[in-house]
């Protein structure tokens, strides 16, 4: 198979032929139609996440059809059209037996834990727990663009959030992150602020739903800001980008019991960052993690899809090749983009 892979960390990534891979028992291998770029990816070929072994494929986001199927597999056969969250649970242990996949004991993170998707081809083990159906109607463009960052933020803004009609929410950072999170929140009837450097970014969390816009360069107190437009602050703060600064104003505009969701990646660095703790205490701050979305949680979000509330389609920026990633891969550190780039032909 085709693939991009990296033998060093912080080293150019490299497009050549490498081994196919074969099902385990209980797993199946996707033929990739599709698989987005992302920050995370940025992240791993930096040498940040600790479960990454040289040499390494990443890709965590993608959507495929499957070719091969483990002689275990009951729920799923060659030639279904899938998708799986960026974290995928053993189906054994407390967490997964209790429903919360998304932070398993023993995780699989495709493009993390394991060989990933900037490939033609990519194995999943457990995978009768972790692959999601697709609607025939919906594109492997738009099913990668779901990835870590739209159920992602879907479970932060939906579950973790809470969010309901009616309310504020704030969102730091409009990445796909970010933007993901002010189109769920408008469909669920909030009344949403973004907050970013760039007016491109800005101008496009409009169009997605946010009701105002911050451009963070602009004023001297963010979470202040927040705070006059929403008239005592938001309900709900998310954190898309990760960051100290970010972090903070995101906790410090919420109002009394307003819940933060941590979204954004804090490593290497911005790892131990500090905290508005004594703000926390005051005024009963909640304030949560969120790590992607299980498998089963996938049919309300592909709901709201089918019905017209959501349209992740219109996030996605632009499609490349998997020889133009080996270039985009080392600059997502830039945070150039607009919208989400898809790896959609493998040449």
């Amino acid at each position: 198979m085709k693939a991009l892979f990296f033998e060093n960390f912080c080293e150019a990534p490299k497009v050549a032929s490498l081994p196919d891979p074969t099902p385990e028992s209980d797993g199946v291998v996707i033929k990739v139609e599709a698989t987005g770029l992302c920050r995370s990816d940025w992240h791993g070929w930096m040498g940040h996440d600790p479960d990454i072994r040289l040499p390494h494929v990443p890709g965590h986001e993608f959507a495929g059809v499957v070719a091969a199927v483990g002689r275990d597999v009951r729920r799923f056969r060659i030639g279904d059209r899938v998708t799986v969250p960026f974290v995928s649970g053993c189906g054994h242990c407390h967490e997964c037996r209790s429903g919360n996949q998304q932070v398993c004991e023993t995780q699989f993170q495709p493009g993390f834990t394991h060989w990933g998707s900037f490939a033609e081809y990519v194995a999943i083990g457990y995978a009768d727990q972790n692959l999601v159906h697709l609607p025939e109607s919906m594109g492997f463009d738009t099913a990668a663009s779901l990835g870590c960052r739209f159920a992602t933020s879907f479970r932060a803004v939906v579950d973790q959030g809470r969010l309901k009609g009616g309310e504020w929410l704030a969102v730091h950072g409009c990445g796909g992150v970010g933007l993901s999170a002010i189109m769920i929140g408008a469909g669920l009837g909030a009344q949403v602020v973004a907050i970013d450097i760039a007016e491109d970014k800005l101008a496009l969390a409009r169009q997605l739903g946010a009701i105002a816009t911050i451009n963070s360069r602009d004023v001297e107190d963010v979470a202040q800001a927040v705070r006059d437009i929403t008239g005592g602050g938001a309900h709900v703060s998310v954190d898309a980008l990760g960051h100290p600064a970010t972090c903070c104003n995101s906790i410090s505009n919420l109002r009394r019991r307003g819940r933060h969701v941590q979204v954004g990646l804090m490593l290497g660095d911005h790892a131990m960052s500090a905290v508005p703790m004594a703000r926390v205490i005051a005024h009963e701050l909640e304030i949560y993690g969120s790590h992607g979305m299980q498998a089963w949680r996938y049919d309300a979000m592909l709901a709201m899809i089918e019905s017209g509330r959501l349209s992740p389609e219109k996030l996605i920026g632009r499609h490349i090749s998997l020889t133009d990633a080996a270039t985009a891969l080392p600059a997502m550190d830039s945070f150039r983009e607009s919208g989400i780039s898809i790896i959609s032909h493998f040449e």
